[in-house]
């Protein structure tokens, strides 16, 4: 992961990896708590990960700027745009303007690496395996159990499902609209604008640097990718 960034900015990694190491021990013990109940269990791991993404920030000297706002309802499904590792850091702070209570949905492998697996696992993202059809089962089953026990409950997903360095934004693989139709959720797309990953390796900075984020009007689940199209054409047009 370091190979593509020079020594010199090696310290925002060393930065970074020691502060999700402190954080793993918070969510560790809002995770094996041995009397929380599934709601305040997320509404605290949500909160540590805001807390863990606004310190990251003020490190790289990374101001996020949102362009609409975010709905005060809840039981949503926020379709964003994936573009960099800041991503998730930059969602988690929006989402702090609003004390919203959600979870990640990440693939297995995230899970499973030695660098950064517990820290999606103790902070209460959910893991799916794609290729397991036991494994959806069981997530979607998750996903269920879920929203029957948090009623202030937002899933936060990437539904390109990897990161695309392309211009705009690339075809969408079918888990979000599958979600949010098993779940009968809203979906509130998000775009996070600029070449962040450039951003993210010419980090920290001296000056202010400033990410907008947009976020759109409610939509149905029934179409997400062609209703995300027409909202990324309209910022497009704002340009």
């Amino acid at each position: 992961m370091l190979k593509n960034y020079s020594f010199k900015n090696i310290g925002k990694f060393i930065f970074m990896i020691e502060l999700g190491l402190k954080y793993i021990h918070v969510f560790k013990k809002t995770f094996f708590h041995p009397s929380i109940t599934l709601k305040p269990a997320y509404e605290e791991l949500s909160k540590q990960r805001q807390n863990y993404s606004k310190e990251v920030l003020e490190f790289l000297n990374i101001e996020v700027k949102t362009i609409g706002s975010l709905p005060d309802e809840d039981k949503i499904l926020y379709a964003i745009n994936h573009r960099s590792l800041l991503d998730i850091i930059i969602m988690e702070s929006v989402f702090a303007s609003k004390n919203k209570n959600g979870t990640w949905i990440a693939k297995q492998q995230l899970f499973d690496s030695p660098i950064y697996g517990k820290f999606f696992e103790y902070s209460g993202c959910i893991s799916v395996d794609l290729e397991n059809k036991r494994g959806l089962l069981t997530f979607f089953k998750t996903i269920k159990k879920t929203f029957e026990k948090v009623n202030n409950m937002n899933i936060y997903m990437f539904p390109e499902g990897e990161r695309y360095n392309g211009e705009g934004i690339t075809t969408f693989q079918s888990g979000a609209s599958k979600i949010a139709k098993a779940n009968k959720l809203k979906v509130v797309p998000i775009f996070i604008k600029g070449k962040n990953e450039e951003l993210f390796a010419n980090a920290p900075y001296k000056e202010r640097e400033v990410v907008e984020v947009y976020i759109g009007d409610v939509i149905s689940g029934e179409n997400i990718e062609d209703e995300y199209i027409s909202f990324y054409k309209s910022i497009e047009a704002q340009s």
